[in-house]
């Protein structure tokens, strides 16, 4: 199946899809505080500035080579703990104290932005797009708490796929009621699925939470830059937001971490219910990674005979393809002949995506 070949982005261990890609929560950086990452394989110093912007820089000084990590915040800027020199925000040489001057030399700074409580880091030389977010809370203000960080023993594309594998909610969740999903681009780095069915009349269940329900059952799941996914569920007078965010790991493995999302609401007693309710939202995520841990640690994925219920992960195949995408370690972009659109047929229910 050639949209599951190597030299393409999907599901591939060699690259990765230039985007905003999470590294640890806000918290864990004080003001002046240096911190080291190794991120999709590239070496990163993360340090928070005097006036509280963080930055991110490559990890090693041009001198000798020693890691920033190791040297000492000064007014935004970070100086080396071997020979003292000094960069600025920008990554610019501003100090030599044996010279007396700087010289012309910098090493590479990469966008970062603070949002749900972590920092991120767009990976890439292109200008930044948007930061991940609900789409139906694109404009709100919201209450976050951070959820589970895991690893597990498959690629991001893998893992992230398990939300919109239709057949997966009658196998192993039990659920009585077929999911068909209808895709829309969002922008060119964003694909969302929507349930778009009633159906399971003769279920008990959907039968029971039916008068929640204006119109079909309220799931969907929007995907960002291969790498994030942000799902919406619930009945219609609330809605429970949960986003999953992963990063490649050595030898293609994700490491991920959910964050629990809701609207803010006004008062003290707003903030109470707040709590109950991520705290609730949380329940709802366990509930569904549940039953699946065991695959991700023992699956290798390899699409050989879709069908039709496969057509939403066969959509999104094609999506994380058309995606720019950068190497490994250097973060330089993939070059390759521009991808045709995919024409997948199946065994026994032949259709295109």
């Amino acid at each position: 199946m050639p949209s599951t070949n190597l030299h393409l982005n999907f599901n591939n261990p060699t690259q990765f899809i230039e985007g905003w890609y999470w590294t640890f929560s806000s918290k864990k950086l004080k003001l002046g505080k240096v911190k080291a990452i190794t991120l999709l394989g590239r070496n990163l110093a993360i340090y928070r500035g005097v006036s509280g912007q963080v930055v991110a820089i490559d990890a090693y000084c041009p001198h000798m080579g020693a890691h920033l990590a190791e040297g000492k915040v000064e007014g935004d800027g970070i100086r080396c703990f071997f020979h003292n020199w000094k960069y600025d925000s920008r990554g610019i040489c501003v100090d030599v104290p044996s010279l007396g001057k700087p010289l012309p030399v910098c090493v590479k700074t990469w966008h970062t932005a603070e949002k749900y409580g972590m920092i991120w880091v767009w990976a890439g030389e292109e200008k930044p797009s948007s930061l991940p977010f609900v789409p139906e809370l694109e404009k709100a203000d919201c209450d976050y708490i951070l959820g589970t960080r895991f690893v597990k023993n498959c690629h991001p594309n893998v893992l992230l796929i398990n939300a919109i594998d239709a057949h997966h909610f009658n196998t192993v969740h039990n659920l009585p009621l077929e999911i068909v999903f209808d895709s829309q681009n969002l922008n060119p780095n964003a694909i969302t699925f929507s349930n778009t069915t009633r159906g399971g009349d003769d279920s008990w269940l959907i039968r029971l939470i039916r008068p929640l329900y204006r119109n079909e059952v309220t799931y969907s799941m929007c995907y960002w830059y291969g790498s994030t996914g942000t799902v919406t569920l619930g009945p219609d007078f609330l809605h429970f937001y949960i986003i999953f965010t992963l990063r490649m790991i050595e030898g293609g493995k994700t490491e991920g971490q959910t964050i629990l999302v809701t609207p803010k609401r006004p008062g003290f007693w707003g903030w109470v219910l707040n709590r109950g309710l991520l705290w609730l939202t949380q329940q709802v995520g366990n509930y569904f990674a549940k039953g699946d841990t065991q695959v991700f640690q023992t699956i290798q994925f390899d699409l050989k005979t879709p069908t039709k219920a496969d057509q939403s992960i066969l959509e999104f195949i094609q999506h994380v393809n058309h995606q720019k995408a950068l190497t490994w370690g250097t973060w330089e972009t993939v070059n390759y002949p521009d991808i045709q659109t995919l024409s997948i047929p199946s065994p026994e229910h032949g259709f295109k995506i």
